[in-house]
């Protein structure tokens, strides 16, 4: 990463009686942090404020984010005095992604590092950095020597009441459904990320944080003690059957994760890659082993399905047949039988030119889930043992399931688990887990997490029937902005609970969700009596991308989102309203003076029924297209000139 020390004016100090102390701006000018002293003096409380300039207007987007921690030995909050600014310098790195929205992404900032004294004498800095399309901060303690427990965080954001926010309820599976509020009445605590939008305006927010390691736990936010204010909060003493200590322990020197906002318009929200970019670089120097693909999955329509032989064989030829790479063997493989076992599955699997992924129950000992195998990843020497058979038997990746758990020690298993597996060139799929921190960049063997009320959860109860379509619509601007979702999409039969999401609305998902290994959840016949269209246009469609695009959409209502592979362009569009859509695509998002083949399917007169055109199309295009309720569509635009 490039560090430039720039001469321009973007960073401000104002060292007399103003009330601002220091201001960072973004490159483009657009997004801005000011820090203030709340008793307006050199010493005291401090918080920092986020402005943005929506159409020519200074917007208050977040009014006061307050600062500070507390540490067993003493606390960094009350009474810090600013000791200085250091000099301004501009972040400027490009870097790969493997899979994602974007396989090159461009990691620009300006920074600052602002350094404070508490009473004890001992050293606080806060390193501030603006992005174009948000801003990120975090908290180092440059000693070098020392462990503490840090007992609290005392960062929290100041939400304007008349904001509009889609939150998710805190559980430790991440699981729950967006709910839309206009007031903050509802007083509890919350998972990552957390979407805002000021009204009457064109600001829109995500709060998350990311690049957390083995030296921090993972955090929520709560606004239970006061209602406008959303603070960092420590995973729940009793989380994970109480087992592991909820305040995390640190040694010095220490920096914390970064706390990320990103801001702007719904599209620079949905394209953002903030969350990787301030993330560590890949620590996996070679990786050519690692390859993002569609996954045929049993256990949605059959939940015995891998103990089945025959089940397994079934699904291995449906992703041969479907061009498909991979195929997961999920819950129960140590039990298969009706004509094989794992032995004989994983060769039957591989004799199809498709790689088998196994599942695992080894969340931890703090789970009172007994699906076998249970543990087999639970220390170092275990996973030694198991990826060095996997290797030999040629599985190419591991589902690891039932974490639930943000906890420090938690944090560290994950990492330990991505580290161990990088070794024995396992792909990793965590599942019942924390939503993503940016991991992906650093491990990008880390292929995709859930984290997510995906498609699963049909076969949980009859609410997910009538809460998809909507759901479907707000995933997109909340937990898919923030890394890979396993929502576990395109599903066109029934499993134990039926949905109402169209045909086109189904096929769409394989495009507006993003994920290095995307698992499709329908049975074979699904996929077989699909129109010849549909099911070309499943074998090709890819999951790792080179850019995105939001062309239109509202959270709960509608989006239309484009993603590029090569010269090609795929859209997916969906509709959760209970009413017909007309939307007109456009294309101005095209090069100049090029010609592309659309092969259009969208909804036919009823929602299992699809329909084909074939149409040129180039830049200056504009084509109308009809969406039933809770319908969509999806679209692949092949350059022909």
């Amino acid at each position: 990463m490039k560090r430039k020390i720039l001469t321009g004016l973007f960073i401000l100090f104002t060292l007399t009686a103003l009330p601002q102390k220091v201001t960072v701006v973004s490159p483009n000018q657009k997004i801005s942090i000011a820090l203030y002293n709340q008793q307006n003096q050199e010493v005291g409380e401090w918080y920092i404020k986020v402005n943005f300039i929506n159409n020519g207007t200074i917007c208050e987007a977040i009014p006061r984010i307050i600062l500070g921690l507390s540490r067993s030995d003493q606390d960094f909050w009350k009474n810090l005095k600013f000791l200085k600014a250091g000099k301004p310098l501009m972040v400027t790195e490009q870097y790969s992604a493997l899979h994602g929205k974007r396989s090159q992404c461009n990691n620009l900032a300006n920074e600052t590092v602002i350094s404070f004294e508490n009473p004890g004498k001992a050293k606080l800095n806060l390193i501030i950095r603006v992005y174009n399309d948000g801003v990120a901060f975090r908290y180092e303690f440059p000693e070098k020597e020392g462990s503490f427990v840090v007992k609290d965080e005392f960062t929290s954001y100041s939400i304007p009441q008349s904001a509009k926010r889609w939150l998710e309820k805190w559980n430790t599976a991440n699981e729950g459904l967006y709910i839309a509020m206009n007031d903050d009445n509802n007083q509890q605590s919350w998972c990552y990320p957390a979407l805002f939008n000021l009204p009457d305006t064109n600001c829109w927010y995500l709060i998350h944080e990311a690049d957390v390691n083995r030296g921090y736990c993972g955090s929520k936010l709560s606004n239970a003690v006061d209602k406008s204010l959303y603070k960092i909060t420590f995973p729940d003493p009793k989380d994970g059957n109480g087992q592991g200590e909820s305040a995390p322990t640190i040694a010095l020197p220490w920096k914390s994760p970064w706390r990320i906002i990103i801001l702007g318009s719904l599209s620079d929200i949905v394209e953002s890659t903030l969350t990787e970019d301030v993330c560590t670089p890949s620590v996996i120097k070679n990786t050519d082993w690692i390859k993002p693909g569609l996954v045929s999955w049993n256990y949605w329509s059959s939940n015995h399905g891998t103990k089945d032989y025959k089940i397994v064989c079934d699904f291995a030829d449906l992703a041969a047949s479907m061009d498909w790479p991979y195929t997961l063997l999920d819950w129960e493989w140590d039990a298969m039988s009706n004509g094989g076992n794992l032995e004989d599955a994983v060769k039957y699997i591989l004799s199809k030119g498709v790689k088998p992924l196994l599942w695992y129950n080894s969340g931890g000992k703090h789970t009172g889930v007994t699906a076998t195998p249970r543990d087999r990843m639970l220390t170092h020497e275990n996973r030694v043992e198991e990826f060095t058979k996997l290797k030999k038997m040629g599985v190419a990746g591991v589902k690891i399931d039932f974490f639930e758990s943000e906890k420090q020690d938690m944090i560290k298993y994950y990492l330990d688990i991505l580290d161990d597996a990088a070794q024995f060139e396992m792909m990793v799929y965590f599942h019942g887990c924390i939503v993503p921190r940016g991991w992906d960049r650093t491990y990008p063997n880390l292929m995709t997490q859930e984290g997510v009320r995906g498609a699963e959860w049909y076969n949980n109860g009859p609410e997910f029937t009538t809460t998809a379509p909507e759901h479907n619509t707000i995933l997109p601007f909340t937990r898919n902005v923030v890394g890979p979702m396993d929502y576990t999409p395109v599903t066109f039969t029934d499993s134990q609970n039926p949905h109402i999401t169209s045909y086109g609305h189904e096929l769409a998902l394989s495009i507006v969700f993003e994920s290095g290994f995307q698992h499709m959840a329908d049975r074979p016949s699904g996929y077989y009596d699909l129109p010849d269209a549909a099911r070309t246009f499943l074998k090709e469609v890819p999951n790792a991308w080179d850019n995105t695009k939001l062309l239109d959409g509202y959270p709960g209502h509608d989006i239309i989102i484009a993603r590029q592979k090569g010269d090609s362009w795929y859209i997916g569009g969906l509709n959760s309203e209970r009413f017909d859509k007309t939307k007109i695509l456009k294309f101005d998002f095209l090069p100049d003076s090029v010609k592309y083949k659309l092969t259009l399917i969208s909804d036919g007169k009823h929602d299992k029924e699809l329909e084909t055109q074939y149409i040129a199309v180039d830049k200056s295009s504009s084509v109308s297209v009809k969406l039933l309720r809770r319908g969509g569509f999806a679209a692949k635009l092949k350059r022909i000139q």
